[in-house]
């Protein structure tokens, strides 16, 4: 695309209006240009002044001004991405059944880029049966619809329909715009795609815990990608602190065993299972009930330790959906027994799984950075080195390699 990129940010009449001005807000202050097109029922929520003093731009209103320009057919054809957020239930079933009696929906028609819905309603609109086929369509024909947040909804209402975090659903554009080049944006689409992140912790006692320096930095961005491509994502987070990402069912572990438990039951439907956390090799035998206490003489007390169940070979030996891809992460470093790639050969053997991404983590790198470098070993023993760039970049290349996998195998993992 030459010059700014032009999105068109499309604007539906529900309460989550307002939250479109930070999403609107982000994507001016990175560099994109933004044609926004309120509907009119957005128009009671947030005016028109408020959309062109966040945009720069005049806001589109309706298909009768500056009617010679042909606003209905132009803005739509040139657009590099179309997003709409909130996207109400009436919105969806008008794309769905292509009534087009405003400029968003004419928009909508007349765009042949990629085109991100994120929906916002009450549960009970969201799960209706005509919501669900009005999206099931959308989505085939190539719509990335997210899937709403759970949380308050409008009232003492709570439940799934919340629109995700403005900040996340910039993020899964700004993913889709960079990727829109590709022969097939949507890569992933009807895959459900299983991510873990984070450190696990074990407790030695009700305040103190085991634990590593893993910040899920990487299996966010993994979950985010593949939100990108299409996927349904379910994300195990062990111990992160970071925002949702946009369209992912998050499940909230601590413990290793836990996360055993949690991914294991996600991965039944699974056509992919990434296993970017850090869970703990080792948990005390027993756990106190109370602060342990400092001994008077000064002693310390004996923590002894056992093996943690190892997830990523389980779920690689016992394939829970067969034909499934399975891809570990080995952080390493090399010792006088071999080097950071010895080691990591072996650990890929070992453990059985299709691919395993190798980070070298001497002296700390890698843990809680945006940026990361890694190598990509295969069961062939093919190893694909990936330079220090975003964790996103490199979360894309492992979607690749998991795609090129999906695709040998046929559709649903058969």
């Amino acid at each position: 695309m030459a010059g700014r990129p032009h999105v068109v940010l499309g604007v539906t009449g529900g309460i989550a209006a307002y939250k479109a001005c930070e999403l609107l807000r982000r994507l001016t202050e990175s560099g994109h240009d933004v044609t926004v097109v309120p509907t009119a029922s957005a128009l009671e929520f947030v005016g028109a002044p408020t959309w062109a003093a966040l945009s720069g731009r005049r806001v589109a209103t309706d298909v009768w001004t500056d009617v010679h320009e042909v606003p209905h057919v132009r803005i739509g054809q040139s657009a590099d991405l179309v997003v709409v957020a909130p996207a109400t239930a009436d919105l969806l079933a008008k794309a769905a059944h292509g009534i087009a009696d405003d400029l968003l929906t004419n928009t909508l028609l007349t765009a042949r880029c990629p085109v991100v819905v994120a929906p916002a309603m009450h549960t009970e609109m969201w799960e209706h049966p005509a919501t669900v086929e009005n999206v099931a369509t959308l989505r085939r024909r190539g719509v990335l619809v997210i899937e709403p947040a759970e949380g308050r909804l409008t009232g003492a209402d709570s439940g799934k329909g919340r629109l995700p975090e403005p900040g996340e659903i910039f993020e899964t554009a700004r993913d889709v715009l960079a990727r829109s080049a590709e022969a097939n944006v949507l890569d992933l689409a009807g895959r459900h795609v299983v991510v873990s992140a984070g450190g696990t912790r074990e407790y030695l006692d009700p305040v103190r815990f085991l634990g590593n320096r893993s910040s899920g930095l990487q299996g966010y961005a993994l979950a985010r990608a593949a939100v990108a491509r299409g996927a349904s994502v379910t994300l195990v987070a062990a111990n992160v602190a970071l925002s949702d990402p946009a369209g992912v069912k998050v499940v909230r572990v601590e413990t290793t065993a836990e996360m055993r438990d949690a991914v294991l039951a996600a991965a039944t439907s699974a056509d992919a299972v990434v296993m970017a956390a850090a869970p703990a090799d080792f948990r005390p035998t027993t756990t106190a009930t109370a602060k342990i206490k400092k001994a008077e003489d000064g002693s310390a007390p004996a923590v002894h330790l056992t093996q943690n169940p190892d997830i990523l070979a389980e779920v690689a030996r016992e394939r829970p959906r067969p034909g499934s891809v399975v891809v570990g992460f080995a952080a390493e470093t090399g010792d006088e027994s071999g080097s950071v790639l010895e080691h990591a050969r072996a650990k890929l053997a070992r453990k059985g799984c299709d691919l395993l991404v190798v980070n070298d983590v001497s002296g700390g790198k890698v843990f809680g950075e945006p940026e990361n470098e890694a190598v990509v070993l295969d069961s062939s023993g093919e190893a694909v080195p990936v330079p220090r760039a975003s964790k996103s970049a490199l979360a894309h290349v492992i979607w690749d390699r998991v795609v090129a996998g999906l695709v040998e195998q046929g559709p649903g993992g058969s």
